[in-house]
């Protein structure tokens, strides 16, 4: 019987004025570059500072708008957010006949937590694993490393659901069957370019590839 993983973010629920609104919310009080919200969707997914660097162009003022995002995210964007249309339906499915699932999110876990208990899917997940707020496990093979040696879960019995290439890099590094969803923020070039075993356009068509 597999044990799944689900990532958050794009997968579970979409954050998109969250996570955008609390960049631009940084990026204004550094007094730079503001992009559109649309503009910011591809820092959905990704470990944030290194998305922050991009957009700020050094590590030092990654480091603060980091900080200038956490200001804002963690009182307002954190629940500027929502949960995936049928997705407790598609969870309480797979529930049934799946004895463990757990959130794998590069998200700090503080904030995690919040968002799943939040949203009310925290019955559905026996653990959530994310980063820390240093930036520890902030990578997706690194994190699930970590969810596998404290679940002692057999890598080989394991699969990650996600919508982005990290999500399919993290599993596959780690020997998990990799799942990549078309409804969240990855393309289907960059799940198939980063070796998705299979991919769904809807995360209901994730059961037939979870149960059996």
């Amino acid at each position: 019987m597999a044990t799944v993983f689900f990532d958050l973010d794009g997968t579970l629920t979409n954050p998109k004025p969250g996570i955008t609104r609390s960049i631009q919310y940084a990026l204004e009080r550094l007094s730079l570059a503001v992009p559109d919200e649309d503009e910011l969707t591809w820092c959905i997914g990704p470990p944030l500072h290194a998305s922050l660097k991009k957009l700020t162009g050094t590590d030092a003022l990654a480091d603060r708008a980091l900080l200038l995002y956490r200001e804002r995210f963690g009182d307002v964007g954190l629940f500027e957010n929502e949960a995936y249309a049928g997705i407790t339906d598609t969870l309480a499915t797979l529930a049934a006949t799946t004895p463990r699932m757990f959130v794998a999110t590069s998200k700090p876990a503080v904030y995690a937590t919040r968002i799943v208990e939040h949203f009310g899917l925290k019955p559905y997940f026996e653990r959530v694993f994310g980063s820390e707020l240093d930036g520890t496990r902030v990578d997706k093979r690194d994190l699930l490393r970590y969810a596998l040696d404290e679940t002692r879960v057999d890598a080989t019995s394991a699969i990650m659901i996600g919508d982005r290439s990290h999500d399919v890099v993290g599993a596959r590094t780690n020997g998990m069957t990799a799942i990549g969803v078309l409804y969240g923020y990855g393309s289907e070039a960059e799940l198939r370019d980063a070796g998705a075993h299979h991919i769904c356009a809807a995360h209901p068509e994730v059961l037939g590839h979870c149960v059996g």
